[in-house]
């Protein structure tokens, strides 16, 4: 078998991974795709920092587990840093676990501040990524890093003293998931991590006069991809490119646009063993039951209102403000609402409020809670996300696969998901173009009649459910950069 002909190795470098680590949607990603890629025949694994819980999850779980016989060594900021590395096997995909005392210690994963010290923990997960072969005795072909907090790893392959050396062993696949977070810190931060000076200039990590990480594993990556393709699109203009318009027009050969997609295997109302009631599109009267047991925890009265749930962080991305604003006009009268998620201390104050003043309409969590979650999604009519932009958003998609029905703001992935029902007989939600409070109402307004109207509802319904969002088409897309990268073609 020649080398072109071998499966494809690929390790994802990641801070968040479901079930073990999550805090958003690239916990939900990372959790899907290296077991998609893996049943495609890609030796895809995974590379996680153990933070606090993780090892705990993993036996709670009853995962295999096995300490590798050698550490991981890696230099920064003066000094070596070690780390224990455990092999897992997490629904049949090898992750390497580091254990790490002094680093890996927050267990909200992301710091409040960003400093040399707390950048250290995402720079010891990148370098160590090119210790691992020596380690584990496998060596991948790819490099596949998500966001900032992995970003150093292709600076490390271009500007670093030493790693550098390595630059023709390796290709690197960057995939922005949010462009707002960018990892931006003072310059003297370079030096602690090995860079050379080089990596300080306008075509490297330089942002006016701050060194800017996500940008420098943008421009040290050999291929982009975005989580959705409007995203990628998105991020091209001065509104949506967060001050990287520019240097997005400069590597645009190297930019695509990969929907994500959502695991069935996690996220499917005929076997979630989370709901009370399983159902399909071809027998609903399970999601009777699960809307039941959502009043009941609500502690509302069961009826016909239609229930509306945002199932997000709560912050001005996810267009709180809006959304708020409009439960103040549309609630009592219309609908009922559940929030679950956390954010900024004000519109978890907002929310807190609004369960005071609205108890028999109103409901949150401000802690996230994985099983409320999933009672929420089957126990609610509408699923809304009024987002000011959306990489790709998953909890349209999750909501389509529930009967949950979508409202959404046209932007980003939510663009390139859900059709709208009064514009074609296909639609699978309803899409609004302006961020305001009028235009959210008037979106939510037709949903609200579509609900009352059994006959159109029952077909929107059986449209959401229908749509396919699983991983399948996306990993073709993945496997095909992959190929080229390897092969040594540049990505279209």
């Amino acid at each position: 078998m020649s080398s072109l002909d071998a499966p494809i190795k690929v390790l994802h470098v990641t801070v968040e991974m479901a079930p073990l680590v999550k805090q958003g949607g690239l916990g939900d990603v990372l959790g899907a795709l290296p077991k998609s890629l893996r049943r495609r025949s890609v030796d895809a694994r995974v590379l996680l920092p153990a933070f606090p819980g993780v090892m705990e999850k993993i036996r709670s779980g009853g995962y295999s587990c096995s300490l590798l016989p050698e550490k991981i060594h890696v230099a920064l900021n003066w000094r070596v840093y070690s780390a224990k590395v455990y092999r897992a096997e997490i629904d049949d995909v090898p992750v390497y676990l580091m254990e790490q005392a002094e680093l890996f210690t927050n267990p909200n994963v992301y710091p409040q501040f960003l400093s040399q010290a707390s950048v250290l923990p995402f720079a010891f997960l990148s370098q160590a990524a090119l210790e691992l072969p020596a380690c584990a005795e496998w060596r991948p072909d790819i490099f596949h890093v998500h966001d900032w907090t992995s970003s150093i790893l292709p600076m490390t392959l271009r500007w670093h003293k030493h790693y550098r050396a390595m630059r023709s062993e390796y290709d690197v696949v960057f995939t922005i998931h949010n462009l707002a977070y960018q990892g931006i810190v003072d310059p003297t931060v370079l030096s602690s991590l090995g860079m050379t000076r080089e990596a300080f200039a306008i075509d490297g990590v330089e942002f006016y006069g701050q060194a800017n990480l996500l940008k420098g594993g943008l421009v040290s990556s050999d291929a982009i991809t975005t989580v959705s393709p409007h995203y990628s699109w998105d991020i091209q203009t001065p509104e949506g490119g967060f001050g990287l318009h520019g240097v997005f027009s400069t590597i645009k050969n190297k930019l695509s646009g990969i929907l994500n997609g959502i695991d069935y295997d996690v996220w499917s109302p005929q076997k979630d063993p989370l709901i009370p009631a399983h159902y399909s599109v071809d027998d609903m009267a399970g999601k009777a039951e699960c809307k039941k047991k959502l009043a009941e925890v609500c502690r509302w009265e069961y009826d016909d209102k239609p229930v509306v749930s945002f199932i997000g962080r709560l912050v001005q991305q996810k267009g709180i403000d809006i959304l708020f604003t409009m439960f103040d006009w549309l609630m009592v009268d219309n609908c009922r609402a559940v929030i679950i998620g956390s954010g900024l201390s004000q519109y978890e104050d907002w929310a807190q409020q609004f369960s005071r003043s609205y108890p028999e309409y109103f409901w949150c969590c401000t802690d996230f809670n994985e099983e409320m979650a999933h009672l929420a999604y089957a126990g609610s009519d509408i699923t809304v996300m009024p987002s000011l932009f959306e990489p790709c958003g998953l909890s349209q998609l999750i909501g389509m696969s529930y009967g949950s029905v979508p409202v959404v703001r046209c932007t980003g992935g939510l663009a390139d998901t859900v059709i709208d029902f009064d514009a074609s007989p296909d639609g699978t939600g309803f899409v609004f173009s302006d961020y305001s409070t009028d235009e959210l109402l008037k979106a939510m307004y037709r949903a609200i009649d579509a609900y009352h109207n059994r006959e159109r509802w029952d077909v929107l319904v059986k449209n959401a459910m229908s749509a396919d969002f699983s991983w399948n088409s996306s990993t073709s897309s993945y496997i095909s950069l992959y190929k080229s990268l390897r092969n040594g073609d540049l990505p279209s």
